[in-house]
């Protein structure tokens, strides 16, 4: 039998140079952000808790959010988080997916550039050089702001820096804590639309902004609003299996009530209570006591989930949509809160809440780090469905019985007039009896000169409107002038006063208006007002509307809440739009109207229903014998 012919093959030797320029040429691995996180991403000691190879295990909430970096259709990610939930991480991961899978130019924006630089330098260079394919590609003489690969550039830059901002154009933009951010100036749009401007020259862009959020205006917020979808985590329920999504108001602890734990079939959380239990109902309970026994109540089958059995069923969540406003979806949110992190207990959770629910300021950090929703003054806060409640028997344009005045309010805008009319009575009682857009002065002065009944047919007319000037102080003093008898040319302070209101003069010398009394107001003031009396059941001292009042005037008159604004080192409180884009014009309106009662002295109105006291009688005048005595008292 013939021998088989043995195959010979030569090995030929592959040069370096050649094997690295073979090495460029392999194609990229297809991988998604949270499979290249496992496989390469090594946190760093210095600043990670729990240092070592990425686990996906640990915070599953980043995998989905990662993954949807990949998503050839979606151009914008946004990240709405509260603190300690991983989010900056998750950033990291997708630069470094970019710097290895698609180098490409790339910027990463931060609130400052001193922040820029101290994250350049403790966690951005150590995860180039703790990561191995970061590592060969990296150049370690890269400057701080300006880290140089083999095949591209990271771009880092603070947003309060609009040269570094917008020098050059990129693919992929990431900004961190984009709402302590700067907004706009006078020279320069605000520093987000200048770096989005920078990436529509490529085409598969990938924008990624988070947050932890502050005020409805802010960055983070209003990109929700603008986004074309909403997701949420939800999670399986251990006892149910109801997939749920893990809410604050669903967080429980023992307090004043005996019998709170019991209802939950929450044994062994009640077994430990009763060691600790006085017997005044848990009164003798520290806060931080009440706090460790905090459980988490399903919302479907009302049974309580302890931090254990959240751990593993967070393992088995995932991301749904909650919102989707078009079928092409572009860009997309993401919310999650602190309930869901690992790293915090729901003890840890209660107790912070505990701790800063007498504190405004501590308040508002607890629901915007904790919660990741944007603050606002609970106690003065309002909605239309608060304005809604406030409606009364009678129909609009009746005055009540016991009104005493009626005053009126217009806030003029570029195309219409918003007017509102009011009634008034006794301990600043009072109710809209009619509201609407007008088009012109004309109709303005039309509707404040109609007569108002009262159901029992009594007369009133608009005893003063106020005419908002801000806007066309122009157009507004001739009407006041023409109209003196009822109407005052008004206009909004621009920084808070100590009285409400004070009175002022028009010093235009070519205006009808001269030397007319104008009005200053302190907006946030009589906004104090309305909303605290808002909130008061219908009658006496009560904010009322007409029956039938329409929906468009309820959510204008409650378009803004009270915040904290931080100015330096100083907190204060004012008054902002809850949305960019919210109508405001009928709360204005309805600030000048009580403005207009404030000056016609409405504070004392209930004086007037009050008799006089009566005059003291005179005392009679003593008798000639008394006059004697008087004077000649010392004979005895």
């Amino acid at each position: 039998m013939a021998k088989a012919k043995q195959l010979r093959i030569r090995k030929y030797t592959c040069k370096a140079y050649i094997k690295e320029a073979l090495e460029h040429l392999k194609p990229p691995e297809s991988m998604s952000v949270s499979e290249w996180a496992e496989k390469y991403r090594v946190l760093d000691s210095k600043t990670s808790a729990e240092p070592g190879p990425w686990s996906n295990d640990r915070t599953p909430y980043l995998k989905g959010l990662m993954d949807e970096f990949t998503n050839y259709e979606t151009e914008e990610i946004i990240f709405i988080k509260p603190t300690q939930v991983g989010g900056t991480e998750a950033l990291l991961n997708m630069l470094g997916y970019v710097i290895t899978q698609d180098p490409s130019p790339t910027e990463v924006v931060y609130p400052t550039e001193t922040l820029a630089e101290s994250i350049s330098g403790q966690r951005l260079q150590p995860m180039m050089e703790n990561t191995e394919p970061l590592k060969k590609k990296y150049d370690t003489s890269s400057p701080k702001l300006e880290l140089n690969f083999s095949d591209m550039f990271v771009k880092i830059v603070g947003s309060n820096s609009p040269v570094g901002v917008a020098s050059f154009a990129m693919k992929y933009l990431f900004i961190d804590e984009i709402d302590k951010f700067p907004g706009a100036s006078k020279k320069e749009a605000d520093p987000v639309s200048l770096a989005e401007e920078r990436t529509k020259t490529f085409r598969g862009r990938k924008i990624f902004k988070t947050s932890t959020p502050t005020i409805r205006t802010g960055h983070i917020w209003r990109a929700k609003e603008s986004a074309d979808a909403e997701k949420h985590f939800l999670i399986p329920c251990p006892h149910c299996g109801e997939f749920i999504e893990l809410k604050f108001s669903q967080l429980k602890w023992p307090g004043k009530d005996r019998d709170m734990v019991d209802a939950y079939g929450a044994e062994n959380i009640r077994e430990s209570l009763e060691k600790l239990q006085a017997e005044d109902d848990g009164e003798g309970l520290s806060d931080a006591d009440r706090a460790e026994f905090a459980f988490y109540i399903c919302q479907e089958c009302e049974c309580a989930i302890t931090d254990q059995q959240k751990q593993q069923a967070v393992k088995l969540g995932h991301w749904e949509t909650v919102e989707q406003h078009t079928q092409f979806v572009k860009k997309v949110c993401f919310w999650i809160n602190t309930l869901y992190s690992p790293f915090v207990r729901f003890s840890e959770i209660a107790k912070e809440f505990m701790d800063s629910k007498n504190d405004p300021e501590k308040l508002q950090n607890f629901v915007n780090s904790w919660l990741a929703e944007p603050w606002e003054d609970t106690k003065l806060k309002t909605s239309a469905d608060l304005v809604l409640e406030r409606q009364t028997d009678l129909p609009a344009y009746t005055v009540p019985e016991w009104a005493k005045m009626i005053t009126g309010g217009v806030d003029i805008q570029e195309n219409s007039l918003y007017w509102t009319i009011r009634a008034w009575g006794d301990y600043i009682t009072s109710q809209n009896i009619a509201h609407g857009q007008a088009y012109s002065f004309a109709d303005i002065e039309a509707v404040m000169n109609l007569e108002y009944k009262t159901p029992s047919g009594v007369p009133m007319v608009v005893n003063l409107c106020f005419i908002d000037s801000g806007y066309n102080a122009d157009a507004a003093y001739d009407f006041c002038a023409d109209n003196a008898e009822w109407a005052l040319p008004s206009k909004g302070s621009s920084n808070p006063m100590q009285t409400h209101f004070k009175m002022s003069t028009v010093n235009k010398d070519a205006s009808k208006a001269y030397g007319m009394n104008l009005v200053i107001v302190d907006g946030g003031k009589y906004k104090d007002m309305i909303a605290a009396r808002m909130r008061r059941k219908n009658g006496r001292g009560s904010w009322m509307v007409y029956k039938g009042c329409d929906l468009e005037y309820a959510e204008q008159v409650t378009a803004e809440h009270k915040i904290n604004v931080k100015s330096g080192n100083r907190v204060r409180q004012e008054w902002k739009q809850k949305t960019s884009h919210a109508d405001n014009h009928y709360l204005d309106a309805e600030v000048y109207a009580m403005a207009a009662a404030d000056t016609l002295g409405v504070r004392m109105l209930h004086l007037q229903a009050q008799e006089p006291p009566p005059a003291p009688k005179p005392e009679p005048a003593p008798a000639p014998e008394e006059n004697w005595i008087r004077q000649n008292e010392g004979w005895l």
